[in-house]
């Protein structure tokens, strides 16, 4: 990424739901805290009570993003997911509560144009500024391409068009909790303080060795897949980081729990930061396959973006930690 970039953010991440009208009503269910407690059987990583420098070291974020002060942050111990929630496992969420998505309600998400399954009929449009993102019709965590995909055969892929609130409802069930900014960044450093990628410093496809599900090519038009993926890989690809970490940057952004203020850092608490007290939009973390450096330097262990909390697309995700 140049440095004439470094001030013009980019909006390529994740767009903003623009719902024509309400959700529809009657398909939400409420979700039992805690009912699925021993359902959710993602591998945990235990990551050490530590203080570490928060933010972008390198200069090379977008000043609007508000990864700068660098500033010390101390945590207590605590676990986290070792991947991303699969379709396997949100599957199990949904037969167990019949929950439906914000996707399901409102009838539509957002996906990748070069990925889309759906007749023309279902596309309802693109995004304003983001023409590579079509609002589709029937496209959800079973569908991700649109009414013509399936999760079927991605049981091992992240499960993908969940907003905030989805991800707050799963971990409702799960007695679980979203990461808060500052556990999933110390997580996804595994311990390397300052560094830019949760593998220290080399770009993730030095030598043509990719560590990063990100994209190669001309963005968004075309896409040499040379790490092997057009869309999301499985969560068990590349190689985890020291703390056991697969994939916490690239293939698809993760929701954490605080609310997004680019201005945060200049006044957040020296230990255990929660983000601010209220917001318009949700923290997400760690870039994904349309990641490119050139456009979108997004997937390193700093940088951060954000979206309202009913947003969903075919590129988030989220993992959990465990709760005290």
């Amino acid at each position: 990424m140049s440095e004439d970039n470094v001030d013009q953010p980019k909006t390529c991440c994740a767009p903003a739901r623009e719902a024509p009208g309400a959700p529809v009503e009657g398909q939400r269910r409420e979700v039992a805290p805690g009912a699925g407690r021993d359902q959710h059987t993602v591998e945990q990583c235990p990551v050490p009570a530590q203080t570490f420098h928060m933010g972008d070291a390198d200069g090379v974020g977008y000043h609007a993003d508000g990864e700068t002060p660098v500033h010390p942050v101390t945590l207590d111990a605590f676990s986290i997911d070792a991947t991303s929630v699969t379709n396997a496992d949100f599957a199990r969420f949904v037969e167990a509560t019949g929950y439906a998505t914000e996707a399901e309600t409102f009838g539509f998400s957002a996906v990748f144009h070069l990925a889309l399954a759906a007749p023309q009929e279902a596309i309802m449009g693109q995004a304003a500024g983001t023409p590579w993102w079509l609002g589709v019709k029937g496209a959800d965590w079973a569908h991700p391409d649109g009414p013509d995909s399936t999760w079927e055969g991605r049981e091992d892929h992240p499960a993908v068009h969940i907003s905030w609130n989805d991800a707050q409802a799963y971990c409702q069930w799960a007695g679980r909790a979203l990461p808060t900014e500052a556990q999933w960044e110390a997580a996804s450093r595994g311990g390397l303080d300052g560094k830019r990628y949760p593998w220290g410093s080399r770009f993730p496809g030095e030598k043509k060795q990719w560590r990063a599900n990100i994209w190669q090519g001309r963005f968004p038009v075309d896409n040499t897949v040379e790490d092997g993926f057009l869309t999301t890989a499985p969560v068990r690809t590349f190689e985890p980081n020291a703390y056991g970490l697969w994939q916490t940057v690239g293939n698809v952004w993760e929701w954490c729990a605080d609310w997004f203020d680019p201005r945060y850092y200049a006044q957040s608490p020296a230990a255990n930061p929660a983000g601010p007290e209220q917001g318009q939009a949700r923290v997400m973390r760690g870039g994904s396959f349309l990641c490119h450096d050139s456009y979108c330097n997004r997937y390193r262990n700093a940088a951060r973006s954000s979206n309202t909390p009913d947003s969903s697309m075919s590129n988030a995700g989220f993992r959990t930690v465990g709760t005290a």
